[in-house]
């Protein structure tokens, strides 16, 4: 298995596996709004604010991950939102996710990113380093449905200290449904 960074020339395929993904575990209806997500990810966000990550092997994508761009203008840090995370169905509960995970984070490490947050489930993401916290550590861009599910983690060798101010995610983001 390779990670490949960045998704020129490969939109078509990431969405199909979004949409494929969500749509065999949570249905087909959230299979189509994860796909779209993914998509308009894609097509409208500023490239510096948006990183994707896929597994590849043999040619073809089983994974991939997308983190954008959290916005909190009152504090200095830059804070990366990663969502969706999808890999395919056949391909589920051998790895894959956590090492795809563990690369992306990695990367955004190396880039100077200093904090991950994430929206899910907590038992999972707890593999890759990220814990449980409130919406008074670090301010959601909406109200969130499960708040149990907001989870973030610091990525320098500094603790994770309550960020300032209201958060801003991305275009593709800006909707409630979301949250």
């Amino acid at each position: 298995m390779d990670f490949v960074e960045g998704f020129k020339g490969r939109e078509a395929a990431i969405s199909a596996l979004f949409a494929a993904s969500f749509g065999d575990s949570e249905g087909e209806a959230e299979g189509r709004l994860i796909g779209q997500l993914a998509a308009d990810l894609m097509a409208t966000t500023k490239p510096e604010d948006l990183r994707v990550f896929s597994a590849v092997e043999r040619g073809e994508i089983i994974g991939a991950i997308a983190f954008s761009k959290l916005d909190y203008p009152e504090d200095a840090r830059r804070v990366f939102l990663l969502s969706p995370v999808a890999v395919a169905t056949a391909r589920q509960r051998r790895g894959v996710g956590e090492k795809l995970l563990r690369h992306g984070l990695n990367a955004l490490r190396g880039e100077g990113a200093e904090i991950a947050m994430t929206y899910g489930d907590p038992d999972y993401y707890r593999r890759v380093g990220f814990a449980q916290i409130t919406p008074e550590v670090a301010q959601p861009p909406f109200r969130l449905q499960q708040v149990h599910g907001w989870l973030g983690q610091s990525l320098t060798d500094q603790p994770l200290t309550p960020l300032t101010g209201p958060c801003r995610c991305v275009p593709a983001f800006d909707k409630p449904e979301y949250w």
